[in-house]
């Protein structure tokens, strides 16, 4: 039997809890632009909690209207996390996704779940702030006992136990010192997505490929399934531009049924895809399978939409998919995120993280150094998304180099914007969205 691991011997008490409707008009230049959402507003629905000497933020992404809903389901957390001691994160994050009342409104799914991620994540950050680390090293250098008390088992023993988690994590913990230097000097590959939005024109796409290749990338993503004709057009474009074999991914954002998937693929074949990204609902597990194995060998890929973790599970025990795709703000925060990597490990799935938004570059590097340092060992077949919008709205922006991912250095999850950014981009009163 895992004995819990002990309480923090200091206390972290919240004094002040605050939120923010963040939103950036990425629609007028159609940044984000994809065949399921036209014209996307980056936004951030943003928490700030205080202790009275550091601040945590966190925040959950949405891509406009929704921050009307988000922002009034993170107060709704407030009771959870002000005047309170949250020193012990794993019990802090099971009690709000375990209220019974709230829970009803998903269960652990949805607008309540993101919002249980923006204030744990913001914690975590509060948390990695208070000891000067920055989130990925914070959690790689917990013991393994400490890392398995921060994850919800339930729903997961038929595929992962406690034992068996704590069994991953120790094989991984001989290396650990070493994988984090090679970490902070060789840092994380990274694939570009900012080539392929649907609403760029064909000569910003060749540009932008041609781009993404002198910068350093080894991979690139486009958006696909409104036109398969524009599709198979762009795809040639790609394809022209960065040569025969280059990865070039694709992502359907959910368009699709099961069989148009499987036409719409097929059709695309000769140009080589990657991988299909979210070729139908996020919640069709068995429709997932059904696709990987009707366009096998093209690998499937998904899980920016996934719920939680027990469809990951799904996901996993179905063979559905080849790339699990988390996301660091759709579930509900660090603490569910390290039981989906645990699980990818079991499973020998790499974890390529979704980043496509506002902040979301910034969290899930952190992950992703944390899986190679304490969870699966490994960078093979493994990288992380990278969008080039919006990041100097950030204080520690991520930083690319040669097209990897350098590891974050400073202190927190990265999440934190410029309070100027804020003030100019609050909606509706910030002046951004009171001009003309």
């Amino acid at each position: 039997m895992i004995q819990p691991a002990p309480l923090l011997p200091s206390t972290l008490t919240i004094q002040t809890f605050a939120t923010h409707d963040i939103r950036f008009p990425t629609s007028l230049e159609l940044d984000g632009s994809d065949a399921m959402n036209p014209d996307p507003d980056y936004s951030a629905a943003y928490v700030i909690l205080g202790d009275g000497e550091y601040e945590g933020h966190g925040f959950a992404f949405t891509i406009g209207r929704g921050n009307d809903i988000q922002t009034a389901a993170i107060r709704a957390l407030e009771p959870y996390v002000l005047g309170r001691d949250v020193s012990n994160l794993g019990a802090i994050y099971r009690e709000m996704a375990h209220d019974s009342q709230l829970r009803w409104l998903g269960p652990e799914k949805g607008v309540m779940h993101m919002a249980i991620s923006a204030v744990v994540n913001a914690l975590w950050d509060l948390r990695a702030k208070r000891e000067g680390k920055p989130l990925w090293r914070l959690l790689s250098e917990m013991s393994p006992e400490e890392i398995v008390d921060l994850v919800d088992f339930r729903y997961l023993t038929d595929e992962l136990t406690p034992e068996e988690a704590l069994e991953i994590l120790r094989r991984a913990e001989p290396g650990r010192q070493e994988r984090i230097a090679q970490a902070l000097e060789r840092g994380y590959p990274a694939y570009t997505t900012s080539p392929g939005w649907l609403g760029y024109d064909d000569e910003k796409l060749r540009r932008l490929c041609s781009q993404a290749i002198q910068d350093g990338f080894s991979q690139i993503k486009l958006k696909v399934g409104a036109d398969l004709d524009d599709d198979i057009r762009r795809m040639r474009i790609a394809r022209e531009v960065c040569g025969d074999g280059f990865p070039i991914a694709i992502d359907a954002n959910q368009r699709w049924d099961t069989a148009t998937a499987v036409r719409w693929v097929d059709a695309l074949a000769p140009y080589q895809p990657w991988w299909v990204e979210e070729p139908t609902s996020p919640d069709d597990v068995l429709g997932h399978a059904t696709i990987a194995r009707a366009i096998a060998p093209i690998p499937v890929a998904t899980g920016e939409h996934v719920q939680n973790r027990v469809v990951f599970k799904q996901l996993l025990q179905a063979r559905a998919i080849s790339y699990l795709q988390l996301d660091a703000a759709r579930v509900a925060g660090v603490n569910e995120n390290i039981a989906i990597l645990l699980l990818a490990a079991k499973f020998g799935i790499p974890v390529c993280p979704h980043a496509g938004g506002v902040g979301l570059c910034e969290l899930v590097q952190h992950l992703s150094f944390f899986d190679f340092v304490a969870v699966s060992g490994s960078m093979q077949d493994r990288v992380i998304e990278y969008v080039d919008h919006l990041h100097e709205h950030f204080a520690d922006p991520v930083v690319i180099d040669h097209g990897r991912y350098r590891a974050p250095t400073g202190p927190g999850f990265s999440a934190t914007m410029h309070p100027e950014s804020i003030a100019a981009y609050s909606y509706p009163d910030g002046p951004v969205w009171r001009s003309p």
